[in-house]
């Protein structure tokens, strides 16, 4: 069997003609000279070198559809009916309400979490709210890498960015509604470091949190873009981009004056970074005033996961987020979110093993958060269990984004009047069909009742996650997540069993 999918997908909306497939090569077992031409291989019989990205992407969001061989499905969770651990065993003490969620990471300077969670690094959407909800929920949240392509009044200077005003307005849509909890950093690439944002978002926006980047796009890869014209070439390569053909140069110029000139296409670098440069620069970023600084990690071979974990061990970073394959959310060329990288819970045994080892040395290590396809609280749970304590956190990004946008369209089709068929029976205004509303009452007031629908929907999903995460908690009598263990899980396949075992499949 395959697990890749066939030449149907979502990221170009290709789909194939025929229900009969070959399963290796996923075209059609069948496929004939008169096709109107519907699968991806039409498309970039057409289309060309652009269709290795998402042609979907833009407003929308979009992650792997293999189907892995191995994910959190394959555990169930356990349960135990006597004592209590992290409470006092009595039926006031031993309560769901009483398990304890807070967490916190900062070498130097604590940030404390409401709950085991950060909202990985986005900048598309409906950001506002994803970064505003994060707050009310109390967890950090990321500013996505190359932000700056946002901005229509960035302005460069010999090389460096001399004002980026975009940056006040992400930085506002968060400390509005700070409470104590959590953080917001944000993200650099290789040209983000080079063009110097870490200094101008320390130094003039005051940011707080840096975090850089091992890869670019959604995992790990060199994004190229395809750009429309030699005026636009000319704009990027200005902001620092590599860019070819070149549009400086006469020659290409003259091709392209004479209709003879090839596809701009605008690349990122690939991050160089070694250990003389990262240590060096989180102590210079430190020394701008940062007070926290990150890093954010894929899942590559081992030997470079543990020579980062060693880094960042060095540096004194405070936070280190491994990405897994099954999340992204469109940046990322199609196959490459399908084929390449470790499934987040290969990638998290394969790190928590690492520790072990790295901890066996006596090394005191950073933080650490997984990410990669989470969705519900089981999905949590179960990811904070099977890393034992060495993963204090997990990043939920495209759902909680989902909740960011439909909450913010839900919201609207209210106040419009026309409320959705399936919460009519909830009631007729925001004040009645959005439930968690009281308990953001209960930290702000009553100017609850004016925030975004949208930042509302991300609090109220993350609540749930909570909520959720505090059930199974009880269910194993643990009443701080801190004691979450791999006795915690059940495995369901052989993979799994010898995952839990330390016994590599994948």
């Amino acid at each position: 069997m395959s697990y890749s999918p066939s030449l149907s997908s979502g990221f170009t909306f290709a789909r194939n003609r025929s229900p009969y497939l070959s399963p290796q090569s996923g075209m059609c077992s069948f496929c004939t000279e008169d096709c109107a031409g519907t699968c991806e291989l039409a498309l970039a019989a057409v289309l060309g070198a652009q269709t290795v990205y998402p042609m979907t992407t833009g407003a929308n969001q979009i992650a792997s559809e293999k189907d892995y061989p191995i994910d959190w499905s394959h555990f169930n969770i356990n349960g135990h009916v006597f004592g209590a651990k992290g409470v006092e065993a009595t039926y006031e003490a031993a309560s769901i309400r009483n398990v304890r969620l807070e967490r916190s990471y900062g070498r130097i300077h604590p940030v404390k979490l409401a709950l085991p969670v950060i909202l990985p690094a986005l900048i598309k959407l409906n950001w506002k709210d994803y970064f505003g909800g994060a707050a009310m929920a109390g967890v950090s949240c990321v500013v996505g890498e190359d932000a700056k392509g946002k901005d229509p009044d960035l302005v460069l200077k010999d090389g460096k960015i001399v004002d980026f005003p975009f940056l006040a307005g992400v930085l506002e849509s968060f400390r509005r509604y700070d409470r104590g909890y959590g953080q917001i950093i944000l993200q650099c690439n290789v040209e983000d470091d080079l063009l110097g944002v870490p200094e101008i978002a320390v130094g003039k926006y005051g940011f707080q949190a840096i975090e850089f980047k091992f890869g670019q796009a959604a995992k790990g890869t060199q994004p190229v873009n395809r750009l429309p014209d030699i005026e636009t070439a000319k704009k990027r390569q200005d902001m620092g981009y590599i860019v070819h053909p070149d549009p400086s140069d006469p020659a290409v110029q003259k091709a392209w004056s004479d209709g003879v000139c090839p596809n701009f296409y605008q690349y990122a670098r690939l991050p160089l970074w070694d250990e003389d440069y990262l240590i060096r620069r989180v102590a210079e970023v430190r020394s701008m005033g940062a007070r926290n600084v990150t890093l954010k990690m894929a899942g590559y071979d081992p030997v470079d996961l543990e020579r980062v974990l060693r880094i960042g061990t060095v540096a004194g970073v405070d936070l280190i987020t491994f990405d897994g394959a099954g999340g992204g959310s469109g940046c990322s060329p199609c196959k490459m979110m399908n084929e390449w990288g470790s499934p987040a819970v290969c990638l998290e045994g394969t790190v928590t093993a690492i520790c072990r080892r790295l901890e066996a040395e006596g090394l005191e290590l950073p933080k650490l958060v997984i990410t990669g396809g989470f969705a519900s609280e089981d999905q949590v749970f179960k990811a904070l269990a099977f890393g034992e304590g060495h993963f204090m956190g997990v990043g939920l990004c495209r759902a909680a984004m989902a909740a960011a946008m439909t909450g913010k369209h839900i919201g609207d089709q209210i106040l419009a009047g026309q409320v959705p068929e399936m919460f009519k029976k909830y009631g007729t205004t925001v004040e009645e069909i959005f439930a968690d509303l009281p308990d953001l009452r209960a930290l702000y007031g009553k100017e609850a009742d004016h925030f975004s629908t949208g930042a509302i929907g991300v609090f109220s999903y993350l609540n749930k996650i909570a909520f959720g995460l505090r059930h199974f908690a009880a269910l194993n009598r643990k009443f701080d997540v801190d004691l979450l263990d791999r006795s915690d899980l059940i495995p369901l396949t052989r993979d799994a069993k010898d995952l839990l075992e330390d016994h590599w499949l994948c």
